[in-house]
C-alpha cells in the first residue's frame, strides 16, 4: 500500500469505474424493491456550493446504503432551467457583445440560451460527481426537455378545463429592472434607513387627519383613509372624506380593523394597487384601484383621471425621483407635518437588487386552496412524514392559508404559456397551436401568450414527469411514489408543498412517503455564510485540499436532525484525520499479513480480544443501520468513528501488535481481515473512496465493487448469542477502562510520556489480579507501567489513585513531577475555568440578552457553558487526586 491515502489520484478513477460498470442505474425489470429518491434538481446556471454539498451528501448515504441493501434504487438526477436566472446569464453575455435580447428578437435570444446551456449548463451536474454522487446519471432530465415540456402543457390544460387556472387582475411582486412577477422567495428583506412621513389630509367640510407614511409618492393613487372602527379619535369621521393633498381628489374615511390605533397616527392611507394589505382592505370595501407606476417604476396617470398641473408634471418620472418632488411640494404647501428617521425592511429582488414594486397586473393563477385540500389531508393522516415532525407546522401554516398562485412570468425562457389569442383578446388554451386554431376555427389569425410559467410550476411536477408522465411507464408504475425526499427547509411550500399538491391531483398518491429536511450549513461560529461577511466556503476547494470523504464526513457528521451545520475549513481538516486514520490501519494490517479470509466464521472466534472486537463491530452495525432507516445520519457517522477509532484502532490493533507473533496469530489476522471488511461496508455510504480503494486493494471483491457489496448483517443476531459474546468480551473492557483510567491520570498530571511509573494495585480481588496479571505486556506497554505490583501496605506519599469498582490503582509519583508547582497549576486553570463558567452562566440568566441574542450567538455561548463546566469538574477532580 501506498504510505499515505491521495484522494487526487484515486477519486476520478473509482468514479469512473463505478459510473462505467453500471453500478447507478435502476432497472425497472428487476423483481428488487425499489427505493427512489428525487434530486432536487439544481439551476441550471448553478455551481456546487456548501447547501449543495450537504443535500447531495445525505441522498448519497441514504441511497448507497440502499443500494447495498439489495433495493432497485433510482436516484433521479437533473437541473432545472431556472428562468430568471438563465435568461440574466445570458442577457449580461449580450451586453458584452452590445446587444440586447429586444434586438435580437425572441427566437434568436432563445437560440443563443439553448447554445450557452449546451456549453456551460453540466457544470453543476460534473461537480456533484467530484462530491461522489451516484445518481442514475443515464436518466438525467432537463426541465424544459421535450417530455417535461409535454408533462408542463398537459397539466396546465388540464387545470385550465378544470377551472382552476385562470387569469385575474391581482397584486404581485413586481421587479422593475428585471420587467417581470417574481415569487416571494425571489423577494429578500433588507433593513434599510428610511422616514416616516406625516401628512395632512384635510377632511372635507373641516378638521384634518394626519396620515404617517413611509412611500410618499403612491399617495397619487389613494383611493382612501382607514381607521379602526372603535377608534374614538377618529370615530366622528367615518363615511365622511377627505381632499387627497395634491390631486384634490375627495376620497372617503372608512372603517376597518386593518387601521391599528397603536401604530403611527392611527390613521392609514389605502393605496389598494400598490400595497398588498391596502388591496384586501379594499376588496372588502370595494375601492378603486388606479395604479400610479408602471412596469419600469415611472409614474404614470393614465388612470387617476383629471388632475392638476403639479401632479401632471410628474409624468414618466422615477418613483424615487417623485417622492422627493412630492415630499418638496407637501412642504411648500405645508402639509408636510413633519419628517422621522424610520428602519423598516423593503424588499428587494434576490437577482436585481431593485427595490420591489407591488403592481396591480392582470396575470395567470392556480387555484392553490383546491389543490391544497387533499395536499393537507395526506400529511395530517401520515401518508406522508416530516422529519422532524415539527416541519409539519410549518407545513400547515402555509396550506391552510393559501393563496392563489401567480404562475405567470414576463420572461421569454421558460415554458410559454400555452394560451392563443385572438384579435379581439379571446383566448384559447390547448396543447398545441393547431388544437388552439382549431378551437378559434379557419382563418382566424392567433397570437400566443409572450408570458412563460413560473419555473415552480414544471418543478413541482418532478416526481412524476421524469418517470415519462403522462405517458404511462415502467418506471412510473415501479418508482412512484418515490420514498425519500431531502431538502431544505426554505422551500418546503415553494416545491415541497406544490409537488405534494401536483401528485394527488394528477397521480392519486403521495409523490413521496418521507419528506427529510435538513438544517443550513453555517460557519464554525453558527454564523449564515455570506460574501460580505467572507466566510463563505468553496466546496470544490475543500475537496482539492482534503479530499471527497473528509468534506463528505464533516457534513453528515454535523447534521443533526433539526440543527444546523457547522463547516468550516479547519472542521474539514481535522476530520481528514479520520480517513488517514483508517487509510494507516488498514496498512499496519497489510504488513502484518491481514487479508480476507472467506472461511473464517466470526462465531467461532475463541480469543477474548477478538470475541470484544466482533461483539463490538456487531453493535456498530445495529446503531449504524437503525440510524439510517431513522434518518439520523449524524448517530450513524459517530457510530462509524467509535467502531474504526476508538475500537478498531486505539484498542484492537493495540492490543494485538504483540499477538501477530505468538501463536494467536491466525485467529487476529482473520479477525482483523472479517472487521475491516465489515467496517468498509458499514462506512461506505460516507465515505465511499477511501472505503472502496481499501476493499479493491485487500481483495474483498473485484475492482469498484464495494458499492454493491451486501450491507453487513449483524453477526450474533438473537439476543442469547450477543450476551455470551458480551460475557466474553467483558474482561477486554476492565483493561480498557483500567488502562484509560492511567492514562487520564498521567495526562492531568503533566507526566511526560516517555516516563514510565510504576503501577500498584489496592484492593484488588484475586479475580481482576488475574486479568492484570494475563494483561501484563498491554499494561506495561500502554499505561506506560515501570513495574506492576499488589499493594498490600500504606499508599505512598506523593502519589495519585484512581478509584475503581474491583481495585484502586495507585501511581507513585515522587521524582516525576513538582507537586507544589502542580497543585498551583491546577488551582490556576480552575479559577480560571470557574470565572469563565460564571461569565456564561450569568449571561444566559439575563433574559434581556436571551431574548435579543442571535441564534448562533446563543448556541455558542450553550456551548461554552458546557464546555467550562466540563473543564471545572475534571480539574476538580485532578486537584482531588493529588490533595
Amino acid at each position: 500500500m501506498e504510505k499515505t491515502f491521495e484522494p487526487a489520484s484515486v477519486e476520478a478513477r473509482l468514479y469512473r469505474g463505478w459510473e462505467q460498470s453500471g453500478a447507478f442505474a435502476a432497472n425497472p425489470e428487476s423483481s428488487a424493491s425499489p427505493y427512489t429518491i428525487m434530486i432536487p434538481p439544481p439551476n441550471v446556471t448553478g455551481s456546487l456550493h456548501v447547501g449543495h454539498a450537504l443535500t447531495m451528501t445525505l441522498q448519497d448515504i441514504f441511497v448507497r446504503f440502499r443500494r447495498m441493501q439489495g433495493r432497485d434504487v433510482l436516484w433521479q438526477p437533473g437541473t432545472d432551467h431556472a428562468g430568471i436566472a438563465t435568461q440574466m446569464v445570458v442577457e449580461r453575455l449580450l451586453d458584452k457583445e452590445g446587444v440586447s435580447r429586444k434586438q435580437l428578437g425572441r427566437e434568436t435570444f432563445l437560440s443563443r440560451v439553448w447554445q450557452w446551456k449546451a456549453e456551460s449548463g453540466g457544470t453543476i451536474t460534473q461537480q456533484l460527481r467530484r462530491l461522489g454522487a451516484s445518481p442514475d446519471w443515464a436518466r438525467e432530465r432537463f426541465t424544459m426537455d421535450d417530455g417535461l415540456s409535454d408533462a408542463v402543457r398537459e397539466v396546465f390544460c388540464t387545470l385550465f378545463e378544470q377551472g382552476l387556472i385562470y387569469q385575474d387582475k391581482r397584486l404581485v411582486n413586481w421587479d422593475t429592472v428585471l420587467g417581470t412577477a417574481i415569487s416571494d422567495l425571489e423577494v429578500e428583506s433588507r433593513e434599510t434607513k428610511g422616514h416616516m412621513w406625516h401628512i395632512r389630509y384635510p377632511v372635507d367640510g373641516g378638521e384634518e387627519i394626519i396620515v404617517a407614511t413611509t412611500r410618499p409618492e403612491t399617495m397619487l393613487a389613494d383611493t382612501a383613509v382607514a381607521v379602526h372602527p372603535e377608534n374614538e379619535k377618529f370615530k366622528h369621521l367615518i363615511g365622511r372624506h377627505v381632499v387627497l393633498p395634491l390631486t384634490e381628489r375627495r376620497i372617503p374615511i372608512i372603517a376597518d380593523e386593518y387601521a391599528d390605533p397603536e401604530k403611527g397616527t392611527g390613521a392609514v392611507k389605502i393605496t389598494p394597487a400598490h400595497d398588498f394589505n391596502d388591496f384586501e382592505v379594499g376588496k372588502r370595501h370595494g375601492l378603486p384601484m388606479p395604479s400610479m407606476l408602471d412596469r419600469q417604476g415611472k409614474v404614470t396617470l393614465a388612470e387617476l383621471g383629471e388632475l392638476p398641473e403639479f401632479v401632471r408634471s410628474l409624468e414618466g418620472k422615477d418613483r424615487f425621483v417623485a417622492r422627493k418632488e412630492i415630499v418638496a411640494e407637501l412642504e411648500a404647501r405645508e402639509l408636510l407635518v413633519e419628517v422621522k428617521p424610520h428602519p423598516h425592511t423593503v424588499p428587494h429582488g434576490d437577482r436585481s437588487g431593485s427595490v420591489i414594486e407591488p403592481l396591480l397586473t392582470t396575470q395567470w393563477y392556480c387555484n392553490a386552496w383546491v389543490l391544497a385540500q387533499p395536499a393537507i389531508k395526506a400529511v395530517e393522516n401520515g401518508d406522508i412524514k416530516f422529519v422532524p415532525q415539527q416541519w409539519e407546522n410549518t407545513f400547515f401554516a402555509w396550506m391552510r392559508d393559501i393563496q392563489p398562485w401567480c404562475i405567470s412570468r414576463q420572461l421569454w425562457w421558460g415554458h410559454r404559456i400555452p394560451a392563443w389569442y385572438d384579435e379581439s383578446g379571446k383566448v384559447y388554451v390547448a396543447r398545441t397551436e393547431a388544437e388552439a386554431q382549431a378551437q378559434a376555427g379557419e382563418g382566424v389569425k392567433l397570437a400566443q401568450d409572450e408570458d412563460v410559467l413560473d419555473t415552480w410550476f414544471s418543478s413541482a411536477l418532478w416526481p412524476f414527469s421524469t418517470l415519462g408522465w403522462p405517458e404511462k411507464t415502467p418506471e412510473l408504475e415501479k418508482y412512484y411514489p418515490t420514498d425519500t425526499l431531502v431538502t431544505g427547509f426554505d422551500i418546503i411550500f415553494f416545491w415541497v408543498a406544490r409537488m405534494i399538491m401536483m401528485g394527488m391531483h394528477f397521480m392519486g398518491d403521495v409523490p413521496f412517503r418521507t419528506v427529510y429536511i435538513h438544517g443550513l450549513v453555517r460557519d464554525e461560529k453558527g454564523q449564515k455564510m455570506s460574501k460580505s461577511k467572507g466566510n463563505v466556503l468553496d466546496p470544490l476547494t475543500l475537496i482539492d485540499a482534503y479530499g471527497a470523504d473528509a468534506l463528505r464526513y464533516s457534513v453528515a457528521a454535523a447534521a443533526g436532525q433539526g440543527r444546523d451545520v457547522k463547516l468550516g475549513q479547519k472542521i474539514v481538516e481535522n476530520n481528514r484525520a479520520f480517513i488517514t486514520k483508517i487509510w494507516n490501519a488498514a496498512r499496519f494490517l497489510e504488513m502484518n499479513g491481514v487479508k480476507p479470509n472467506p472461511a473464517f466464521r466470526p462465531e467461532e472466534a475463541k480469543l477474548p480480544l477478538c470475541r470484544w472486537i466482533l461483539a463490538q463491530t456487531n453493535e456498530a452495525v445495529a446503531a449504524g443501520t437503525a440510524a439510517l432507516d431513522a434518518f439520523q445520519v449524524s448517530a450513524y457517522a459517530q457510530s462509524c468513528y467509535r467502531l474504526v477509532w476508538d475500537n478498531f484502532c486505539d484498542w484492537f490493533i493495540e492490543f494485538a501488535k504483540p499477538g501477530f507473533a505468538t501463536d494467536d496469530a491466525a485467529e487476529i489476522r482473520d479477525t482483523a481481515a472479517y472487521v475491516l471488511g465489515v467496517l468498509l461496508r458499514l462506512m461506505h455510504p460516507l465515505i465511499p473512496y477511501v472505503t472502496e480503494e481499501l476493499w479493491d486493494y485487500f481483495g474483498y471483491g473485484p475492482e469498484c465493487s464495494l458499492i454493491n457489496a451486501p450491507w453487513p448483517k449483524e453477526i450474533w443476531p438473537d439476543s442469547e448469542a450477543k450476551g455470551k459474546a458480551a460475557l466474553d468480551s467483558v474482561e477486554v473492557q476492565m483493561i480498557m477502562n483500567m488502562i484509560s483510567e492511567v492514562r487520564t491520570v498521567r495526562s492531568e498530571m503533566n507526566v511526560p510520556p516517555s516516563v514510565k511509573s510504576p503501577l500498584l494495585f489496592k484492593d484488588i480481588d484475586n479475580f481482576t489480579w488475574g486479568l492484570v496479571n494475563r494483561w501484563h505486556e498491554a499494561f506495561s506497554r500502554m499505561a506506560r507501567a515501570a513495574e506492576i505490583e499488589r499493594l498490600s501496605g500504606e499508599v505512598p506519599k506523593a502519589a495519585a489513585q484512581v478509584i475503581l469498582p474491583d481495585a484502586t490503582i495507585v501511581l507513585p509519583l515522587e521524582g516525576l513531577i513538582d507537586f507544589d508547582a502542580e497543585r498551583k497549576r491546577l488551582a490556576n486553570a480552575l479559577a480560571k475555568a470557574q470565572s469563565e463558567l460564571s461569565k456564561v452562566e450569568h449571561k444566559l440568566a439575563n433574559a434581556d440578552f436571551v431574548a435579543r441574542a442571535p441564534e448562533e450567538v446563543l448556541m455558542e455561548h450553550q456551548d461554552r457553558l458546557r464546555n467550562f463546566g466540563e473543564e471545572v469538574k475534571r480539574l476538580e477532580a485532578a486537584l482531588a487526586r493529588i490533595s
